[in-house]
């Protein structure tokens, strides 16, 4: 008897691992098919894993040092990628990952840095909330930092 009740145990915790592993694929999935609209600069794509009303925030420090926070559009950024001119070269470049998931919520923290035509601009971090709406992961939350302190090892 316990050993049937340890056996059973032992496969559900392993269901639930590889469950958890193949979630957190498919988090990861999200994160790398909007980047690769937004390097396409194709609006379809990076809209193909929102969700309805995203909510998109920027925070870092201006040149004083005082904390910035802003809201924005998420509209308004897929517009602002979506014209930048063929003569101008962007790449995200995608540093790090950090992967969480729980049941129908899911967190990616993704390291960045951010060049223009060829020249570092900026690092940070990239939070995405996403929810899992039956078996569809979708980003609802998109919240970045910004900066240039400490990016690049030198």
């Amino acid at each position: 008897m316990k050993k049937s009740i340890f056996i059973s145990l032992f496969l559900i915790g392993i269901t639930t691992c590889f469950a958890q592993t193949d979630d957190k694929a498919a988090v990861k999935q999200v994160v790398e098919t909007f980047f690769e609209g937004f390097h396409k600069q194709d609006s379809v794509l990076m809209k193909s894993v929102l969700a309805d009303d995203v909510v998109l925030q920027t925070t870092g420090r201006n040149k004083e040092g005082k904390t910035l926070f802003r809201d924005e559009k998420i509209e308004k950024l897929i517009t602002s990628i979506t014209s930048i001119p063929d003569s101008v070269a962007f790449q995200e470049k995608l540093t790090s990952w950090s992967i969480q998931v729980d049941r129908t919520l899911a967190n990616a923290w993704v390291g960045y840095e951010f060049w223009l035509n060829g020249k570092f601009s900026h690092c940070g971090i990239n939070s995405f909330q996403m929810v899992n709406f039956d078996g569809d992961w979708k980003i609802i939350y998109l919240i970045d930092t910004r900066g240039r302190a400490g990016c690049l090892e030198e």
